[in-house]
């Protein structure tokens, strides 16, 4: 239990702090397909900004709950953690390019080059789709070495959070393609174009402090971090 309120306040507050900082900063060409929020004294949020935060929040409880349940079974006597690849530290650079690259093409179109917007457009794309065939590649390696899904509960844990990670990338990798073609077709107005880059820049920050927090995990960082904060709200 204190894992999972834990995780939850870590991925809470990031989620909390962007929809807040896109309602302060909410423009005029954002207030089509907007959502009023009650009480706030505020302009409107966008419907898909507000979608996404829910989203988020949505996926944090889902890798907050599989991570519980990590921190839960590897206490038991039957866990034995599998070597963690050095491809695995390939992969998360990779991934922390991405994410760079994308918030680099954010600040672009903010200042109106939009051609360093679209090659950070691409460079994000083309980094997470190289993070991707690199966790296929070490999801192999471990099977050729003999670490199967169904030999170890470490192993089966492994496997499930690098699909589920995977997963969730590769949706904002449509999403982002989506975005992309239509600026290489040039038939998106600069305002949205700015709007969907800016969301998934904050979806790959997301998804990027959740790889994070699962290689802690799988590098044993958080065993003891884990274990206080289970005897700390235990009591």
């Amino acid at each position: 239990m204190g894992s999972i309120l834990v995780f939850l306040t870590l991925v809470g507050i990031p989620v909390a702090w962007w929809l807040a900082r896109q309602r302060l900063t909410s423009k005029p060409w954002l207030e089509e397909g907007t959502i009023e929020v009650p009480g706030t004294g505020a302009s409107r949020v966008p419907a898909s900004t507000l979608g996404l935060g829910i989203f988020l929040a949505v996926v944090g409880s889902l890798f907050t709950l599989v991570i519980s349940a990590y921190a839960v079974r590897m206490t038991m006597g039957d866990w034995r953690p599998l070597p963690v690849p050095n491809m695995l530290w390939l992969n998360t650079g990779l991934l922390v390019a991405s994410s760079l690259a994308l918030q680099l093409a954010q600040i672009a179109g903010k200042r109106g080059r939009m051609e360093d917007l679209k090659l950070g457009v691409f460079a994000g794309a083309g980094f997470a789709l190289l993070f991707l065939f690199g966790q296929i590649l070490v999801s192999r390696q471990l099977s050729e070495a003999g670490y199967f899904l169904t030999s170890n509960p470490a192993n089966a844990f492994f496997y499930l959070l690098v699909v589920l990670h995977g997963l969730h990338l590769s949706g904002g990798l449509v999403a982002l393609g989506h975005t992309a073609q239509r600026i290489w077709r040039g038939d998106m107005r600069r305002d949205r174009i700015l709007h969907n880059i800016a969301l998934s820049a904050a979806y790959w920050h997301f998804l990027l402090l959740v790889w994070l927090a699962v290689m802690a995990l799988l590098m044993g960082w958080a065993s003891g971090f884990i274990t206080l904060c289970g005897q700390v709200f235990n009591g």
